[in-house]
């Protein structure tokens, strides 16, 4: 029993040392997107150039359009919160 703990100890031990290591992916705003079809506006902006867009979206009825957020140099708005009321405290 005593073997099955520690076990299981150092198991949790390692995956959570693991994911504490992981970073969130960084987005970064593409010039290009495949836009069309599945994919909604702005579409998939994915693409360094052209070229590459173009490529990507050879026979899959989507079509390139520059990306809005690359184009006009606008950064992500963030997601607003919303706020938390305290609750109302009781006379006594």
């Amino acid at each position: 029993m005593r073997k099955m703990q520690l076990a299981l100890l150092t198991l949790g031990a390692t995956v959570l040392a693991g994911s504490a290591n992981v970073t969130p992916a960084v987005a970064r705003d593409y010039p290009w997107c495949a836009q069309g079809g599945e994919y909604d506006y702005p579409g998939e902006c994915a693409y360094s150039t052209y070229e590459q867009c173009q490529a990507s979206v050879s026979g899959r009825l989507l079509y390139c359009g520059p990306n809005p957020m690359a184009a006009y140099g606008q950064a992500p708005q963030p997601q607003s919160r919303p706020h938390r009321r305290a609750r109302p405290v009781a006379p006594n």
